[in-house]
């Protein structure tokens, strides 16, 4: 089915109860179709149009009139929230599922498959291909300085651009701070050069390099508390070169934590408005979601995507309408770091963010 279709079949797709194992045979069918069937039955939503908690900024289904804020072709999933089901079944049904799910896009956290059974990047590939999922990014760690072998940009760079290449990636990235040398102003340059570097040869390459945030790139400097590393990152890497991958969920967290500075004084921090003033320099992001929670350290506790108090409606309509080819550059990958039910969390994910329409809020 076209990518231009998907949107018209959605709900189709997304009504069917029985889920269909592909190719990992019968067993593999029976194991995910009983669990995503208990894990929705779980979460089925109320009668009525809601779906999880409407907070009244477009947490319902928005089955009304208006242009869908989700751009087409532009939804994926960051595969770490399905890393149970793809460690014990492999790839192969958990692509399947995601096609049915209406996903576009996957954003890779390793190329094994447990259990499964080997696998080789041609063939990972090909079976994404298969199911019409494009590979548009993947998370590799920065370094590991005390092993020279490791998998990382710092230790292996070549092999790890090799990788990237074969699996045709857009994109390569690290979900590592830039933390190596410290916290300090000068340690956060010396990472933002490592940065340059890895960019540097990921264009030659046709690739993009990004770093994914947590919320602790927010916080200030030890020497110099008055600055914001994350400023600082920004400051000192070529835009041409580096990139980010905006963790909304985490970037909230730190909007929580480090709106002030250690002596009290406000520091004002608006995830949304960083986007907009640089928004070239976010083709990635992870839609992850939180319920308002300020007896926890990070002001949120995470939940599915629509069961949480995120505004994903706005974000998404202020990114999408008002950056230059908003809908056509930027990609939006779904995530869950522990999902009770990760094939569940990635089907509602999907049927929420395909729901939400343009109207009052957020436009």
């Amino acid at each position: 089915m076209s990518r231009t279709s998907k949107d018209s079949e959605l709900a189709r797709r997304l009504s069917r109860r029985n889920i269909l194992g592909v190719a990992a045979g019968a067993t593999a069918a029976t194991i995910i179709g009983t669990a995503t069937a208990q894990a929705a039955a779980a979460h089925a939503p109320a009668k009525g149009p809601g779906h999880g908690q409407d907070h009244g900024h477009g947490h319902g289904h928005g089955k009304g009139k208006g242009k869908p804020v989700l751009p087409p072709g532009r939804l994926g999933i960051q595969l770490y929230s399905l890393r149970d089901k793809i460690s014990t079944l492999g790839f192969a049904p958990v692509f399947a599922e995601l096609e049915k799910y209406g996903y576009d896009e996957i954003e890779l956290a390793g190329y094994t498959q447990g259990s499964a059974g080997p696998i080789t990047l041609a063939q990972l590939k090909r079976l994404a291909k298969d199911h019409g999922l494009n590979p548009i990014g993947s998370h590799v760690g920065y370094y590991d300085d005390n092993n020279p072998g490791a998998y990382t940009f710092a230790q292996n760079l070549e092999k790890v651009l090799d990788d990237a290449q074969a699996l045709g990636l857009k994109h390569i990235g690290t979900a590592s701070g830039p933390f190596r040398y410290g916290s300090t102003v000068d340690g956060w340059k010396r990472a933002a050069d490592d940065f340059n570097t890895y960019g540097a040869a990921a264009r030659k390459r046709g690739m993009k390099f990004y770093q994914h945030n947590h919320a602790e790139e927010f916080s200030f400097a030890t020497d110099k508390p008055n600055v914001r590393l994350y400023d600082v990152l920004l400051a000192e890497t070529d835009p041409d070169l580096v990139y980010l991958e905006m963790d909304i969920y985490w970037a909230y967290c730190a909007q929580f934590r480090f709106s002030k500075r250690v002596d009290g004084t406000r520091a004002p921090l608006d995830p949304l408005k960083y986007v907009l003033k640089y928004p070239n320099r976010y083709p990635l992001f992870h839609v992850k979601d939180g319920v308002r929670d300020e007896t926890t350290r990070d002001g949120y506790r995470m939940t599915d995507v629509g069961d949480g108090d995120i505004d994903y409606k706005t974000f998404l309509s202020k990114v999408t309408s008002r950056t230059h080819h908003g809908r056509s550059y930027h990609h939006w990958q779904a995530e869950h770091d522990n999902p009770v039910e990760s094939l569940a969390f990635a089907r509602k994910s999907s049927e929420h963010l395909h729901s939400l329409r343009t109207g009052r809020c957020g436009d």
